[in-house]
This record gives C-alpha cells, structure tokens and sequence, in this order.
C-alpha cells in the first residue's frame, strides 16, 4: 500500500514537472504565433516583415515600388515620373540604332564593300531607290539629316568608288547609282534575306506590329524634331 501511495505521488509530482516545462514552451509558442501574426499583418498593410512603426509608415511607398516594373535605362538621371517608359523606350532605341548600324556595315562588307561606313550605305540605297535621279537636298531631307555637307561628303566617297554617279542638270546636280553600285546592292539584298529576313516567321501578326512599330517610329521623330527646335529657341 505504501509502495502504491509512492507511486501515486510520484505520478503526481512527475506530471507537475512536466506541467511546469509545458507551460513556458506553450506561452512561448503563443508569443511567437502572436508575433508572427502581427508582422504579418504589418507587412499586409505595406510595412516589413516584422511589423514595426517604421515600417508600416514606409508601406505605400514601399508597396508602391515593388509593384513598379523595373526599367532598363542608360540615364537614370533623366527619367521622369510623367513617362518612366519613354526613358525605357529611348534606351532601346540606342541600342537598336547601333546595332542597325552595325548591321547594314557587314551586311554590305558580305556584299563586297569593307569601307563603307552606316551613311555610306544607306546614301548608297536611298539614291537607287525607285531607280530616279534625285538632288542632295532631296537625299537629305528623305533621311532626314539636317547637315547637308555630311550628305554631300559622302556621296563624293560613293562616286569615287564607282557607285554613284552624277549629272548636271541646270543649277541643279541629280545623283544615281551605276551598273557596278546596282550590283552590290542586288548582292546586298541576298545576303539580307539570307540573314535577317528568314529569321522572321512572315505570320500576318508580325507585320502588322512592325508595321504599327515603323508608324509609330515616324510619329515620334516629329516629336523630337519639335522638341529640338523648342530647344534651340532657348
């Protein structure tokens, strides 16, 4: 009987103790979910993970910028809050400028002509187009370079290597291509649709977003070309 009695007490102070250890792990398990739970909400409502002052004061801005898109841009400096995107759109167009640039050089290297410069061979295309004699002014306005003497210098390259001709008609000098410029531009354009045009898929959506691109390209260099006479009148 008082072996059992033993038992029983020990039983009774066993699970005291172990009510003892179970108390401070169930009160520090009910702190910690409390914690969590409200850092939670604190960072639901904008602020950090922990919840704190600081960071629910922080919240809209911070909020506000994790849902804004990173931008690709080469000038940070010069992005504003009216068009973020034109920053974004102006950095593509430099990259695609030069790589165009660097693109028709080899283009026409493929073709047989290693020193031309990008101006060299778009001159060169412009003046074959449609097969009609055209006058510098014409040739720089079409491509829409406002120094004229950078047009006039280069022509004077293309007809010193037997690709354009001119011929003087009046006060006016009209220039056009030669049977030998007229061949490297046939070889040019092979090698264009051998190397660039076959990489598009030719689908009907495509072309109409290139198509919209090229119109919406026309319509942006005006806004420029507006902007750059506002800003010479400063």
């Amino acid at each position: 009987m008082a072996g059992g009695g033993g038992t029983k007490a020990g039983g009774t102070r066993g699970r005291g103790r172990a009510g003892t250890v179970q108390g401070p792990a169930r009160g520090t398990a009910r702190g910690t979910a409390r914690g969590t739970a409200r850092g939670a909400a604190g960072a639901g409502a904008g602020g950090n993970a922990e919840g704190g002052p600081d960071a629910r004061a922080a919240g809209p801005d911070a909020a506000a910028a994790a849902a804004t898109p990173r931008l690709f841009v080469s000038s940070s400096h010069l992005v504003s809050a009216r068009s973020r995107e034109l920053s974004e759109f102006e950095f593509g167009l430099i990259i695609g400028g030069h790589a165009f640039n660097r693109w028709v050089v080899r283009c026409m290297a493929a073709a047989g002509l290693k020193d031309l410069t990008a101006l060299d061979v778009l001159l060169l295309h412009h003046v074959n187009h449609r097969a009609r004699e055209k006058k510098l002014a014409d040739i720089a306005f079409m491509l829409n370079i406002e120094d004229t003497h950078v047009v006039a210098y280069a022509l004077k390259k293309l007809a010193g290597l037997g690709l354009v001709q001119s011929q003087r008609r009046g006060k006016e000098v009209l220039f056009s291509t030669t049977p030998k410029g007229q061949q490297h531009i046939a070889k040019y354009r092979e090698v264009r649709e051998a190397c660039l045009v076959a990489s598009l898929t030719g689908e009907a959506g495509e072309n109409f977003e290139l198509a919209e691109l090229a119109r919406f390209l026309r319509r942006l260099s005006g806004l420029y070309d507006q902007a750059a006479r506002a800003a010479a009148s400063l």
